[in-house]
């Protein structure tokens, strides 16, 4: 179905739309193995989201992803879905009206505040089982067998290899948090911001591990200063977080960005032309934190540490 005209979508739209007549379709989005397209049908507008078993990557996990979109929509997180056909790859749910946040929103103080709430609640959720239960290792692992030999975006490819397992290293030595069902994709295009509050979109890569995936990955995505994070992270906590939690999270933060450059990589191995810009501009800023990152810091059995990302 990689790059399928409208032609060839419109049967599978037909058949799983609510409604009759004819449906308009638009493509909105684009992943890994996955694309998605607004469709409407009798004054109704809906999210159409396919993702094949011949394109999907290894991992993915369609039943996981369609059983955790149908705890968050019940609990308001998440648009509600009207079909589900995990075998297929078919999600269909309702189109979301709202506000998309730009970069001068994000900022906001009060949406800082809200973003905090809505990961508090998502974290909150009871996970279906059995869970999808993904490590910040794992995400390494995974998108280093799926590329089966270096980043080519990465000049110092190897540097930053060594650099992400002293990381890893580090990490395993910090008490981690309770694990939590986590979103794994916050960034401002998977916001949407209704009158009602905020709701998350594209779930595919939701998981069970560290709540704190989805703090820094929040904060990465907006490529936010070390006091914007800060100010995430204590809102987040609900208070100023210890010295493990903020060097944690510095840690965490560092390895977020490492999968970002795996992720970047992959997806520009299989798109197109027109998907490849914004994806390589976002990748080469990601790699420059990575370089000027400090060492990673050790860990004293009985001594907190402080950590700059």
């Amino acid at each position: 179905m990689t790059g399928a005209p409208h032609a060839e979508i419109e049967p599978i739209a037909r058949r799983c739309i609510p409604g009759r007549g004819a449906v308009r379709l638009q493509r909105v989005g684009t992943g890994l193995g996955s694309r998605t397209y607004r469709a409407e049908r009798a004054g109704h507008a809906y999210a159409l989201r396919l993702a094949p078993a011949a394109e999907r990557g290894e991992g993915f996990d369609p039943r996981w992803e369609h059983a955790v979109r149908a705890v968050a929509g019940g609990a308001g997180l998440a648009p509600e879905v009207v079909h589900s056909d995990p075998v297929a790859g078919i999600l269909v749910s309702r189109w979301v009206d709202g506000r998309s946040w730009d970069a001068v929103a994000v900022d906001d103080p009060g949406r800082i505040a809200a973003v905090a709430g809505l990961m508090r609640a998502i974290h909150a959720l009871t996970p279906p089982q059995p869970a999808r239960r993904v490590g910040v290792a794992d995400w390494i692992a995974h998108y280093e067998r799926a590329l089966g030999g270096p980043a080519t975006l990465v000049d110092a490819g190897d540097a930053l290899r060594a650099a992400a397992r002293r990381r890893l290293a580090v990490l395993a030595r910090v008490d981690e948090g309770a694990a939590a069902l986590c979103h794994s994709d916050l960034h401002a295009l998977n916001l949407v911001e209704t009158a009602s509050g905020l709701v998350a979109l594209d779930w595919e890569y939701a998981h069970v591990g560290d709540p704190f995936w989805d703090v820094v990955g929040w904060s990465c995505a907006n490529d936010w200063t070390a006091a914007t994070r800060a100010a995430l992270l204590e809102r987040y906590l609900g208070r100023a977080p210890s010295a493990r939690e903020a060097a944690r999270f510095a840690v965490v933060g560092w390895l977020y960005d490492y999968v970002g450059v795996l992720w970047s990589e992959l997806f520009l191995r299989r798109a197109g032309d027109a998907d490849a810009a914004d994806v390589r501009a976002r990748a080469r800023r990601m790699i420059e934190r990575l370089e000027s990152a400090h060492e990673a810091p050790l860990v004293a059995e009985d001594r907190p540490f402080e950590a700059k990302y």
